[in-house]
């Protein structure tokens, strides 16, 4: 289940957890948004607004232990769980993966891996900008990284190299009984 998603319909499992996989401004929100239920959706900018609006002191880097919880909820459950999060870190990946793997669920990755060119005109359109910096610093672990998600452990990987791929892509979310998956 890897490969080049352009034109081909893939097929997500519904109790599956989807990681997207990308730099700031690549198109994971929006992606997610046009292709998933809203309620399926665990977006760190959404969690970390509302952070920030409680404690306006408190740290930028922090949300990713704050999802966790969400995402372990989500899964035990059985139901679809997309995190819009840039993971680009291969070692909360493995927690991830850990955590879908531990309730019996596949994880998929979404990999936005746009020119960071791209990348950087959207996110400076952005209301909440990062760096640049930041940016490159993303699309370059993802290029380290994208071919060899595989390894990692998801069940499934796809990578999107241009908008127009993005633009092609039809998603399907398989319906049906909630079963868990082996956790070889």
């Amino acid at each position: 289940m890897s490969g080049d998603p352009s034109g081909e319909r893939i097929n997500i499992p519904s109790a599956a957890l989807v990681v997207l996989i990308g730099a700031a401004g690549s198109g994971k929100s929006t992606f997610a948004s046009s292709h998933f239920p809203r309620e399926a959706i665990v977006s760190s900018d959404q969690l970390r607004a509302a952070l920030y609006a409680a404690s306006p002191g408190r740290r930028r880097n922090d949300v990713f232990q704050q999802l966790l919880p969400i995402v372990e909820t989500r899964l035990e459950a059985g139901r679809l769980t997309v995190l819009d999060a840039t993971n680009t870190d291969w070692m909360r990946r493995s927690e991830l993966i850990r955590s879908a793997r531990r309730h019996g669920r596949p994880a998929i990755a979404l990999v936005f891996q746009l020119p960071v060119d791209v990348c950087l005109v959207h996110n400076a359109s952005r209301p909440n900008a990062v760096p640049a910096s930041t940016v490159r610093r993303q699309a370059a672990d993802i290029a380290r990284d994208a071919d060899r998600l595989d390894l990692e452990g998801f069940a499934g990987v796809f990578i999107f190299r241009s908008v127009d791929e993005l633009s092609r892509v039809r998603l399907e979310i398989e319906r049906g009984p909630v079963a868990r998956a082996s956790s070889s």
